[in-house]
This record gives C-alpha cells, structure tokens and sequence, in this order.
C-alpha cells in the first residue's frame, strides 16, 4: 500500500518525547547543512507520523527543519496503527541492518564527501604512528588500559560488536567515539 506524501505546518508536528534515538548536537550540525543543501531528500523520504502529527520516523529530520526555520515539512501519516505497532516502527526506523562496505565507500567516494553526508570515516590521517612506538624504537608501546568483555555466548558477542561497529570502524573506535575520546 503507497502511503502518499503531504506538506504540513512545521507547528502542527510534534517531536516524539520518548524516540530513544540518542541526537548528538554535531549530528545534528550536519543534517541541518545536509538538508540545506539537499532539501529535495526530505521529499524522498518525509517524515513519518501518526494520527496526532507525533513524529514515529524522522525525529532528528525535523529538528534539523525547525532549526532552518522551514514553514512546511513533508510528512507521511501512518494512520491506523497500533500502540505495539507505533514503537515497533520507532525502533525498526532507526536500526541499522547491514555494515557498510568500506572497500566500495574508499574506492568511490571522498572521505570529505562521506563526512558531509553524515558518515563518520576513518581516516589514516587520524591516527599518528609515532604514538604506537617510542624514542623511534621500533617496540610498540604498553597500552595505557585494556578493557576486556566477557560474553555468555557467540550471539551476544556478535550482537556487542554489530553495535559499536555503527559508531565506529573498529570497536576499539567505536568505545573512544561514544566516550568522546
């Protein structure tokens, strides 16, 4: 079933209080610049809300709208749903399946234009080497800390490692991205 895409009041929307989507501010810093320079996406893929113009998909979206000062907003209303189904849709909207394959990401795009569109890359110039060794010796250096998890089974380790990996390329990164290291 084609759901067809509306434009509402900005004002008539409402920002989902409960969304469990964690929006950091430089996140946000570059959806807003996305937008501003792609608005024709936020056709391609509105905002999903309920009957009650609470949003279920597109949270941040709209926030970055509201920080533009938009008037309208393209939506879709999902209409007819249940409560079970509002949340279900909440957090399905907001998982990412899959990883990314770095091989085709590094050999087509630019590391700047992934950034731009809100991926964050992993790049050689941000990891100094000298770091790894010292006085020029060329033995490596005692880690600082080491942090070990243990897990009940594969599933669990599997299920850890899927989760930091969309924060960051390694989960070693990923563990200093989300500590803001």
């Amino acid at each position: 079933m084609a759901m067809k895409t509306q434009l509402k009041n900005i004002v008539d929307l409402h920002l989902n209080e409960d969304n469990p989507r964690y929006i950091t501010e430089d996140k946000l810093r570059k959806l807003v610049q996305s937008v501003e320079d792609f608005p024709q996406m936020l056709e391609m893929r509105p905002v999903v809300v309920d009957e009650n113009f609470v949003v279920l998909g597109g949270n941040m979206r709209l926030r970055a709208c509201i920080q533009l000062g938009m008037e309208k907003v393209p939506v879709i209303i999902a209409k007819g749903l249940t409560n079970e189904q509002k949340q279900e849709f909440i957090i399905k909207d907001n998982v990412g399946f899959g990883l990314w394959d770095w091989d085709i990401l590094g050999n087509t795009y630019e590391p700047t234009q992934l950034e731009a569109w809100g991926l964050e890359v992993f790049q050689a110039s941000d990891v100094d080497l000298n770091d790894f060794f010292e006085d020029n010796n060329t033995e490596p250096k005692e880690p600082a800390g080491k942090i070990v998890l243990e897990y009940e089974n594969e599933a669990e380790s599997a299920a850890v490692k899927d989760a930091l990996l969309k924060h960051g390329a390694t989960p070693e990164q990923a563990v200093k991205t989300l500590l803001k290291l």
